[in-house]
């Protein structure tokens, strides 16, 4: 059940979570900086995306990213780099409502959303099609506020779970999110190629018991194989890092290889022999 409240475009998360829950997967999430690897090529890259994703989450860059790896860090640089502006995240998010039926979130860390100011942010982004955000960083003493301003505006607060968190952690956590909680697969930052949390299905399971609401996994889901494993009971999987190594690996393509690489981790999802012929990326990024 997603908690309250919601907006015609945060409607659109609800509706992803349970028609994949009726195709018997998890949603698929796909996450791409705004304005990366160009402010033309980004556009592109992202509706071919959402041919294949359920939900697209968008990245407002932000030059020392806490949460993410080297791979999402340099693409934030990069797409700093080309001039992105808020601005940007708004456009992209008005033409991506209008011409696909993925959900719109998007991820931003909370001096990005303090220097334009929180409620502004929040009200352009509902106004642009946005369903809800996910701020990794919100400081506890600026949460009360940013809730209310979401909530009021029809957006969604998801919050990443600390993988160690205790039951009355989790439920104090759940009741201060909407629309989902987001769990990390393996620990540290994004981008990281390692196996699966052992525990991770523990985890979803003690998340979903604490907060009643859907759990999407993501940071450091690699492979479609690892997103097969992880639809299985989990309600979405989010992948990143995995898609701009592939678009790094293929500079003259990047919108295509995003394609390519998103169609794999669909099928992933789907419970198919994943096949990731499309991309060969290097061990180490």
């Amino acid at each position: 059940m997603l908690a309250s409240p919601q907006s015609w475009s945060a409607a659109r998360l609800a509706y992803a979570l349970e028609n994949s829950s009726a195709d018997q997967r998890a949603a698929l999430g796909l996450y791409l900086p705004v304005g990366y690897p160009t402010r033309e090529s980004n556009l592109d890259a992202l509706h071919l995306m959402a041919q294949s994703a359920d939900i697209l989450e968008l990245g407002v860059p932000h030059p020392k990213p806490r949460l993410d790896g080297p791979v999402i860090a340099r693409a934030a640089v990069q797409a700093l780099d080309n001039g992105f502006r808020m601005h940007d995240l708004f456009a992209a998010a008005v033409e991506l409502t209008a011409t696909t039926t993925a959900a719109l979130l998007v991820m931003a860390y909370w001096s990005s959303v303090e220097d334009y100011g929180a409620l502004s942010f929040a009200r352009r982004l509902a106004a642009s099609g946005g369903g809800g955000v996910l701020i990794p960083d919100l400081p506890p003493a600026a949460a009360p506020a940013w809730q209310r301003i979401a909530r009021d505006e029809g957006l969604y607060t998801i919050t990443l779970i600390p993988p160690h968190a205790s039951t009355a952690q989790l439920a104090a956590i759940g009741a201060q999110t909407s629309g989902m909680v987001y769990a990390p697969a393996t620990p540290g930052k994004t981008g990281t190629r390692r196996p699966l949390n052992p525990l991770l299905p523990r985890l979803v399971g003690r998340l979903r018991e604490a907060t009643g609401m859907p759990v999407a996994v993501g940071v450091g889901i690699s492979t479609p194989d690892q997103a097969a494993q992880v639809s299985s009971y989990a309600d979405a999987v989010v992948v990143g890092s995995a898609l701009i190594r592939c678009m790094q690996a293929q500079p003259d393509r990047p919108a295509r290889a995003a394609a390519d690489a998103a169609r794999d981790f669909a099928a992933g999802v789907r419970r198919r022999p994943p096949a990731p012929k499309t991309c060969q990326s290097p061990r180490h990024a």
